[in-house]
């Protein structure tokens, strides 16, 4: 920061180590993606996905590669998986479901890569894929846009802060009251988008949006933090 370096210069240190930021490779897929601005035909959705995680990774430090757009066949993803050359991690999101076109994990196996795990036991982003392409570590995220932006700040976020030499220990979870009760959780750890308030003490309340589908980037755009809620956690109510 601009108080770190000039602590420095006051302590006559003229040289620094420093680390350059990491290039961090986005690469979007499906046929139904059109960029902004575009028209929109039947089935079609604008691609929000490798705007928003280049802006996340800015703000962590990183540099991102956006690689646009790769459709649903693997011509085009060899070609865009071609792009990644020279970057420090391959972020990839869509077509790593069970679906008839979700090719990307085929893609990269051609390509020769070795995947190392797939499928979370978490909601939002069930369908995560991490692997690795030659020394490139390749991480899937789904295609959907609150899953992309909620598994990202869960696994590239602390992967941009090893890349760039930063202490990966964090401080635990903030602890806050319920705002409103809840069902007990299934098997799945569920992320909850939600908002923080104080109460009359200036304790912290975190209340989930009433919905929580994972297409709704109005809602985590509002959002002030998510409830983590582990594999079958028992109902809860408000005031917990």
């Amino acid at each position: 920061s601009a108080r770190d370096i000039a602590l420095a210069a006051a302590m006559n240190w003229p040289n620094l180590t420093v680390t350059r930021r990491p290039r961090v490779a986005l690469l979007s897929t499906g046929d139904e993606l059109q960029h902004p601005g575009e028209p929109l035909g039947p089935a079609q959705i604008i691609a929000s996905n490798g705007i928003g995680l280049a802006a996340m990774v800015t703000a962590c430090g990183g540099e991102p590669i956006n690689l646009g757009i790769a459709r649903d066949n693997l011509p085009d993803l060899y070609r865009a998986l071609d792009g990644a050359r020279g970057a420090d991690i391959l972020v990839t999101t869509g077509g790593a479901s069970v679906g008839e076109l979700d090719l990307i994990q085929q893609a990269l196996k051609d390509k020769g890569a070795k995947l190392d795990f797939w499928k979370i036991a978490m909601r939002p982003g069930k369908p995560v894929m991490f692997g690795e392409l030659g020394a490139l570590p390749v991480l899937g995220l789904p295609g959907n846009p609150v899953s992309a932006l909620v598994t990202a700040t869960l696994f590239l976020r602390p992967a941009i802060d090893r890349l760039l030499g930063r202490a990966t220990e964090t401080a635990g979870p903030a602890v806050a009251r319920l705002g409103v009760a809840l069902r007990a959780n299934d098997q799945r750890q569920d992320y909850l988008r939600a908002t923080l308030s104080r109460d009359n003490d200036g304790g912290l309340i975190a209340t989930p949006f009433p919905k929580q589908d994972s297409a709704m980037l109005s809602l985590i755009a509002r959002a002030d933090a998510l409830i983590i809620r582990p594999p079958h956690a028992p109902a809860a109510a408000a005031g917990d």
